[in-house]
């Protein structure tokens, strides 16, 4: 019998039989009603999730597109300080390098982020601060909610990226002063991937770019998203959107706390496991930071290849990360993303277990371990 594979990865996710079929149906018209209601519907949810009363807009494209969106309206030949400590980090300071004069605050990859050093960069008149919420490359959790109080407190612009966090992990954009925010649907919504929300507080919209792109005009999108019935300023992927209004009817149905502390002890029994194997978590954390609570990072033990842990894992149908960039054939890391449960990570541990033994490592029994923070 042919099986699916099973993605533990940092997205995309599984995505439930519920959403798929929603992507099934006849297409509908996308000046109408009906779509502008799954439009409303998928606002709605996502405003919670986001932890906003800000405007929200989905654009149809992944969410380095909302990435670039926020740079592009928000960021234009202004000052901008990215914190990177990871490659998601990067890729924001990339984005802005196109767009103004960026800032690079730079750390090692899955350590604290230098947020003294952001404090020195907007006195000097630094204006637009990018952070990633949750560092997938790295398995890091970022203190959003300070890179948020300190760019208030020099009236700069802050612009989130909580692609990997929004429907995982407590997100409070307003509390903390997030004046632009990102999500994508094919991490922890467990949508399919192609569409990205974007959260606007009116600071951002008194400071937008006078020149902005044309298809990611979020100008457009504030526009059309006014009327009745909701709309996008362009044709959008009206399946995607079908499927995502699906997804989060369906976080709706879980509750949030529910869906957030699932999450949370996902990552927590895979962590229970690592320990258990002898095997270091990557990230170095401190009391400002935190071990991600989406996806787990850990370090490959010495004398086992890339090849050896990830490749003896597929065998058995099941789809694990490794490193990026500099870190390939480091780190591997398991997402614990979207409606994933106890199965599903039970299921990966044994089988990520299984290789480390196969390739010498003398791991302990992490299985026992995760069941008992899942039991």
């Amino acid at each position: 019998m042919e099986h699916e594979p099973l993605l533990m990865i940092p997205g995309p996710v599984p995505v439930p039989l519920r959403v798929r079929a929603a992507m099934a149906r006849q297409a509908v018209n996308h000046r109408g009603p009906e779509f502008g209601a799954a439009y409303a519907d998928c606002v709605r949810v996502l405003k919670t999730l986001f932890g906003t009363e800000n405007e929200l807009y989905i654009i149809s494209g992944s969410g380095t597109a909302g990435m670039e969106a926020a740079v592009a309206n928000f960021g234009r030949d202004r000052t901008i300080v990215s914190l990177v400590n990871g490659k998601f980090g990067d890729r924001f300071a990339k984005i802005g390098q196109r767009y103004g004069t960026v800032r690079t605050l730079a750390s090692e990859w899955g350590t604290p982020l230098d947020l003294e050093g952001l404090e020195r960069e907007l006195a000097e008149g630094a204006e637009v601060v990018t952070v990633v919420h949750n560092e997938t490359s790295a398995g890091i959790r970022n203190p959003a909610d300070e890179v948020g109080a300190i760019a208030r407190k020099y009236d700069a612009l802050c612009i989130m990226d909580g692609i990997t966090s929004i429907g995982g992990d407590t997100v409070e954009v307003d509390r903390w002063g997030v004046d632009v925010a990102v999500a994508g649907s094919q991490k922890c919504l467990a949508a399919p991937a192609g569409l990205a929300a974007i959260s606007v507080s009116e600071r951002a919209w008194d400071r937008i770019a006078e020149v902005r792109p044309f298809y990611l005009d979020l100008a457009a999108y504030r526009k059309s998203g006014t009327g009745t019935p909701m709309e996008t300023p362009y044709t959008p992927a009206v399946p995607l959107f079908l499927a995502l209004r699906e997804a989060c009817l369906m976080i709706e149905e879980e509750g949030v706390g529910a869906r957030i502390e699932r999450h949370r002890r996902m990552a927590e029994a895979v962590r229970a496991a690592a320990a258990a194997w002898g095997v270091e978590i990557f990230p170095t954390i401190d009391g400002r930071h935190a071990y991600s609570n989406t996806v787990t990072a850990m370090r490959i033990p010495a004398g086992i290849t890339d090849g050896d842990l990830r490749g003896t894992v597929r065998k058995f149908g099941i789809e694990i990360a490794g490193g990026q960039d500099h870190l390939k054939g480091k780190i591997f890391r398991i997402g614990t993303m979207g409606g994933i449960g106890a199965q599903e990570v039970l299921a990966t541990v044994a089988a990520v277990q299984y290789a480390l033994r196969k390739s010498g490592h003398p791991a302990g029994d992490g299985v026992q371990a995760a069941a008992e923070v899942l039991g």
